[in-house]
Formats: C-alpha cells, structure tokens, sequence
C-alpha cells in the first residue's frame, strides 16, 4: 500500500485479528509502525479473540528504523523507548498472540517475537533471527536482557552478549521460535494456531499471562526511563 503512510495492514477474520507488517522491504520498525502495533492490540481485545502479528513476504522485520536509529542520540532513545513500551504491551495482552515470522528477524523483530505467545517460522529459509546489537557495537538494554531472560532457553542465554544470530531451525532450539513449517505455511499455520488459541477463555488467558508476566513488564517500565537514558547506539553516543 504505497500511499498508506504506515506499512501495516490490519484485519479481522473471524475471531482473529491480523496485523501484517509489509512495506515491501524489511519492515523496519519506525514509530508509525509502533503506532499500528499498539493500535492493533487494542481493537484485537475489544473485537477478536486472538491476535497474529505477521511479516511480509521478505522479511518479519530486521529492526528499529536505522535512519532514526543514527539521526541523533535522542531519536535512538525516544524510538527504543517507545519500542520497549510497545513490547510490554504485547507481551501482556490480555488475548492469545501469535508471530508468523515470514523471514529475517533481527534486533527489534526478534524482541517482537519474543514478546509474543506463540511464533512459527520458515523452515529451511535463508532467514537470520536473533538479537544482534551487540555484533554492532549496541548494548542491549535492560528490557530487551529482560525479555531475551523470559523466553531464551537458559543455555543459550549467552547469544545475547555475543549478537548471535540463528537459522530458524537453531532459533527454534534457542527460543526465538516454537516450531517451524514450510515457508509458503507461515500465515496459513499461524491462523490456524490463533483460530484454536481463540477458543479459550479470555479470562483465564489473561490472568494467567498476568501471573507469568507481570513481574517483568512492572519493572521493566518502572526502570525503563534510566535504562533509556544510559543506552548507547552502534556508534558508542
């Protein structure tokens, strides 16, 4: 959608809501999209029962915006803090959540992957997945430790201090994906995944989730301001 100023597309099928991240390249992560990504939640659980983030046809997404990532110290900031926030708020969603990672997934598409439910990849793929900033010179914040602490398996935790990036298969055995099908699966599985998640009781979805996850989402946001502000960019600013 060339004239649409925000590369998102939204829909509801059924009792699933779809946010599709598209904008024909590598769907950087710009505050536009965070915009979409916060709004797609909410109309998620006011009109569905379940929610499906999915990439495009080239990629899931590689990452925060690298034009606003180097445009200055305090764009970086402002575009990561917004970015953690958002994060949070997907990772409590009070619905079912579930990640069609069409291809790459790399520093801000990874902790969109791990923020969700559920996450189903493409296998065999030439796709790259995982938290790369510190392969390029980035510290990891604090709520990216967090999540990556949340849903990495433990023994592979060290990933993040080194910027290691995986295949789907290996993301998979890491945490960053659940499982893998055909890549001309992705969606197809994905929905049919959030169709059966849609069945279950909002309640007991949310309560559950809120049990798991509260403890991580309330300090993340009550330190996210000092963590913001000791964070650097590639180029050590």
């Amino acid at each position: 959608m060339a004239d649409d100023p925000t590369p998102t597309r939204f829909e509801i099928d059924g009792d699933v809501a779809v946010l599709t991240l598209d904008d024909g390249k590598a769907n950087a992560i710009g505050h536009a999209t965070l915009d979409a990504l916060h709004d797609a939640v909410e109309r998620a659980e006011a009109d569905a029962s379940a929610l499906v983030v999915a990439g495009g046809a080239r990629a899931f997404s590689a990452g925060y915006d690298l034009a606003v990532m180097t445009e200055s110290t305090e764009a970086m900031r402002g575009l990561v803090a917004a970015g953690a926030r958002l994060l949070m708020r997907l990772y409590g969603a009070s619905l079912p959540t579930i990640a069609a990672c069409t291809g790459h997934a790399l520093a801000g598409g990874a902790l969109t992957l791990l923020a969700c439910d559920e996450r189903i990849g493409p296998d065999g793929a030439p796709a790259k997945i995982g938290l790369n900033e510190v392969a390029i010179g980035m510290p990891l914040p604090v709520f990216a430790v967090e999540l990556a602490r949340d849903r990495l398996s433990p023994r592979h935790l060290t990933a993040a201090v080194t910027g290691r990036v995986y295949d789907p298969a290996g993301a998979v055995e890491v945490g960053y994906l659940d499982r893998v099908v055909p890549p001309d699966q992705v969606v197809e599985a994905a929905m049919a995944t959030a169709r059966e998640r849609a069945a279950l009781r909002r309640g007991a979805v949310a309560r559950t989730k809120s049990a798991l996850r509260a403890r991580t989402i309330d300090e993340v946001l009550a330190t996210l301001d000092d963590d913001i502000a000791a964070l650097t960019g590639p180029d050590g600013r």
